[in-house]
Parts: structure tokens; sequence; C-alpha cells
């Protein structure tokens, strides 16, 4: 893109059923029409998903959009994440979006977890400039962060392993989002850390999602979510305006674009992508 024009892209989960296929493939349709960098696609804790994944990544490719998949060491051998890097780079696959991940369930102590630096620096000893890679970052720190400090150097750690860019867990405060970018600047971090978005169209798995992974839905936010949750239409009505707010504040702010998960559906998104000025005329 051009350098005016903030950075696009939308994160997919791998359907389980034909018919999430099939809503799937009418999502993207919908939403390549606003020429994003890339889809992403996530990989279940693991590689729980990995055959759902590589479908998924195919398919994208098929329809003549860029892909990063997810990749994690999880509960995976060094064999198999190398082999999944030669059969991303054989295909034409050039992002990845590199994780610590979770180990599968079940496996507790034994596996061991590969920290997602370790990762970035596995995938360009194997396989050198080929890939973009995107790692994580926390504007409201990690849950598991030792202190914010530490949470930064982490990630200048998958920086100084070969990162291209960071894409944020979502959050619903701005200020959190400026004070993160400012602390990573002044450890010296100066790559691109690009803002994860949630629109807002679910009160229940918007909750149960937020207080597993430590994302703060502000009070305020809440009680105006709860006081909708019985009401679909005005509740997404109410979440697009504030999300789309939230949206333009960031990239006021000089935010370098935004990362969409769009949980499979296109409605909401491609409403919120033309609030903001994009364009789906391509």
């Amino acid at each position: 893109m051009s350098i005016d024009t903030p950075d696009l892209s939308f994160e997919f989960f791998p359907p389980k059923t034909e018919q999430g296929k099939i809503k799937l493939a009418k999502t993207r349709q919908e939403l390549g029409k606003f020429n994003p960098e890339f889809f992403s696609v996530t990989y279940g804790a693991g590689g729980s998903t990995r055959a759902t994944t590589a479908d998924q990544v195919a398919a994208i490719q098929a329809d003549g959009f860029e892909v990063a998949p997810h990749i994690s060491f999880g509960g995976n051998s060094e064999t198999e994440v190398l082999d999944l890097l030669n059969s991303y780079k054989a295909s034409g696959v050039k992002h990845l979006v590199a994780l610590r991940g979770d180990l599968p369930s079940g496996m507790g102590g034994a596996g061991q977890l590969v920290h997602a630096n370790q990762l970035v620096a596995f995938i360009r000893q194997h396989t050198g400039d080929h890939f973009d890679i995107n790692v994580a970052a926390y504007p409201e720190i990690h849950p598991e962060a030792e202190s914010y400090s530490k949470d930064v150097y982490w990630l200048g750690e998958k920086f100084k392993a070969g990162a291209n860019r960071a894409i944020t867990q979502y959050f619903y405060n701005a200020d959190a989002y400026f004070q993160f970018v400012d602390e990573c600047a002044k450890a010296g971090i100066g790559e691109p850390i690009i803002p994860g978005i949630m629109p807002l169209t679910n009160y229940a798995n918007l909750m149960r999602f937020s207080d597993s992974c430590g994302a703060d839905i502000p009070r305020w936010l809440r009680w105006q979510l709860k006081e909708r949750s019985d009401n679909m239409d005005d509740l997404i009505s109410y979440g697009i305006d504030i999300v789309s707010e939230l949206s333009q504040k960031l990239l006021d702010g000089g935010a370098p674009g935004l990362h969409i998960y769009t949980m499979n559906q296109w409605q909401v998104t491609g409403t919120l992508c033309r609030n903001l000025g994009f364009s789906d005329n391509h």
C-alpha cells in the first residue's frame, strides 16, 4: 500500500463445518474488496487445527489473496514445524503470524513451551528472509507478564530475532495503545505495531474471551453492552459506533493500520471499514 494508506488485514479461524466453509468463502469475497494486505488464519493449540488451517490457506490463495497463517510450536517437534514452513514457502505464502502458542490440553508438563522470539529465530534460521513475520503485542500487557517493562522487553526480543511487525491483542482504550507504543519507542522498538480490533457483536462471548485473555473491557462499556445484550440490532449498531470511533482515533493518532478480528463475519467488519474511509470498489 502507499505510504498514506493505513495497512488493513483481517483474521479468520478455520471453519469446522461445510456450512462454515461456504460462509467464510462469502466473507473472503466481501472483505477482499477492501484490498487487505493479507487474511490471517488461526492455528489451534498444539496444531489442533493444522489440517483445516492449511485448507483455508489454500482457499485464500486460490482466491488470489495474500495469506498469513498463524504458526506456533505448541506440542509439535522442530521437524513438524519445519515441514509446515517448507510447505508454506513452496506454495508461495509470504506472511506468517508467529506465536508462542499453547500446549494441547492433556499434555501438561510433557511438552516444552517455545517462546515466540525462539520461533522467530527458528523461522529466520531455516527460511532466511522469505517470510514477513508478524508477532503478538499486548498494550494492556500479557496476563502472564512479570511486569510492564518486561513485556516490552520481550516484544523487543521478538524484533531482534527477526520479526517485521507486531499485531496487538484487541482493546477498547486507545490510550493503552498509545502509551504502549511510547514505551516501546523508549525501549528502542521502531517497528510497526498494528492495533488489533474486535467488533462488538456478542456480549456473552466478548466477556468470556476477555476474561480468559486479559483484555480489559472498561466498566462503562460493560454496562452499555449488558444493557443492549437482549437486543442484537441495538448492540451491533452501538458496537459499530464505538469501534469506528476507537479505530478512527487510533489512525488519527498515528497507528500504521488495523488488524480486524472478524469472527468469520463480513457485515459488521465491512461497515466498520467503510466508516473509516476504506474503499471497497476494487
